[in-house]
């Protein structure tokens, strides 16, 4: 009878009804309202022995209306505003957020469920591909070069802050990929350093994150004063974007312009040759930047590595926000160099930069 009366309960008038029935119950303490509806010499036995029951579900009853109304507002990922494309969405498909996507090669006759998510390229086409979800960022892992094809985020303004740090967390094996793959042992003596793709600094704000982002399946070989110097820059340049702009949505990678020409270590991590970077932002209206550096110990601006989707797309071969509406895709994608830089501001990072490094 009482479960039926609790499973009638509307969930959105529990929170107040509660309410009031306990205020009731703790006036009739003091003026006494039940007399009424018992004997005078019953009454206070009766209200002695049921009053801490009717207590206790008046609290049951206003914790599962606020559990109610909590559900009823998950916490989801927010589209890109006014350019979501619904098509390309219901063409990709949607995961799980358990779901982990199986090593597939073009024409080997695996059917891939892709994740509904802006930051996501499109499927790779004649590459090895496993697709890995982890709590900050996903990862397109390439079997034949242990290193990713892509890593893709959602980097919010939230997520630059937090108190997750790196110190104290260690490189280590992905043990969800196949044998052969990336070892501490295959970079050491190799004279490159482990560069993030997702940076470590985008992972403060959670520490299983954080401790994801060392990961060997977000790491590739990379030289030594391009992680340190370049590349760090860039990511603390999108740091201030993403404070700014609200969020942004990033893929990094590396770049191989003939195949892998050079592998460290025995089990044959390929070296890029370069490494890209796109962005993408949804604010009062949508843009795109892409960067490609040299996977060398140059001294390279900012400026002078802009680049646009498109040609990144080129070189790469992937096709970076398929989400977006066609129209506004073809539009931010194939911008022009001067106007992502206008559009960006780049050219006061490369201010700033040059006056930090003085």
């Amino acid at each position: 009878m009482i479960a039926q009366i609790l499973k009638a309960f509307q969930p959105r008038y529990g929170l107040f009804s509660s309410f009031f029935f306990l205020i009731f119950l703790f006036l009739d303490e003091k003026y006494d309202f039940l007399s009424i509806f018992a004997f005078k010499r019953k009454k206070r036995h009766m209200r002695c022995r049921f009053a801490p029951i009717a207590i206790l579900c008046g609290l049951m009853l206003m914790a599962g209306a606020c559990k109610n109304r909590s559900a009823k507002n998950p916490t989801v990922s927010k589209p890109v505003k006014g350019i979501y494309d619904k098509e390309s969405a219901d063409r990709m498909g949607e995961a799980s957020p358990s779901k982990i996507a199986d090593t597939a090669d073009k024409g080997a006759g695996k059917t891939k469920t892709w994740p509904r998510a802006m930051e996501l390229p499109a499927p790779v086409k004649g590459k090895p591909e496993q697709l890995l979800r982890r709590t900050g960022y996903y990862v397109s892992y390439n079997a034949n070069l242990k290193v990713p094809n892509w890593v893709a985020w959602h980097l919010t303004a939230a997520h630059t802050e937090g108190r997750n740090y790196r110190d104290g967390h260690e490189f280590y094996e992905d043990e969800e990929v196949a044998w052969p793959r990336a070892t501490n042992d295959d970079y050491r003596n190799s004279k490159y350093d482990r560069g993030h793709l997702c940076p470590s600094g985008d992972n403060k704000w959670d520490k299983m994150a954080q401790r994801e982002s060392f990961l060997f399946t977000n790491i590739c070989p990379q030289n030594h004063q391009l992680n340190k110097g370049d590349w760090n820059d860039l990511e603390q340049q999108c740091r201030y974007w993403a404070k700014k702009m609200g969020d942004l949505y990033v893929v990094a990678g590396p770049v191989f312009y003939h195949g892998a020409q050079k592998t460290i270590g025995r089990n044959g991590v390929a070296v890029p040759d370069a490494f890209f970077k796109v962005l993408l932002s949804d604010g009062r209206r949508a843009k795109a930047i892409g960067f490609l550096y040299p996977n060398d110990g140059g001294d390279y601006e900012m400026d002078r590595c802009v680049r646009s989707v498109d040609e990144i797309e080129r070189l790469t071969g992937f096709d970076f926000f398929p989400l977006l509406d066609d129209g506004v895709e073809d539009v931010i994608e194939a911008a022009s160099n001067r106007k992502m830089i206008d559009d960006w501001q780049v050219e006061k990072a490369v201010a700033f930069y040059r006056d930090k490094d003085r």
